[in-house]
């Protein structure tokens, strides 16, 4: 019988982590200008941004533990997008 290949493979490499940011930013960023539009630019708009960057590193920080990814390792990992992710959150935070 063979043997059955994960959905999901263990192994990324850093073009997938890199288009996987470059998609979440771009999903975050269209979010928040439909957002920004429709309340006619609030004043919780960066304060919303920061708080869905934080929201973005903390789910990577759980995917990068529940794989056991490597944090230091020779690929980009959930790690290194979380990281991405909380420090576009603070300079946002720090920002608005």
């Amino acid at each position: 019988m063979p043997e059955s290949r994960p959905a999901i493979s263990p192994e990324l490499n850093s073009r997938q982590v890199l288009f996987r940011i470059l998609f979440r930013l771009i999903l975050l960023i269209t979010f928040i200008l439909l957002i920004t539009f429709a309340t006619f630019g609030s004043r919780g708009f960066g304060q919303a941004f920061a708080a869905l960057l934080a929201l973005s590193a903390v789910f990577c920080t759980v995917a990068a533990a529940m794989r056991r990814e490597a944090i230091f390792g020779p690929t980009l990992t959930h790690w290194d997008e979380a990281a991405v992710y909380a420090v576009a959150g603070h300079v946002a935070r720090s920002v608005v």
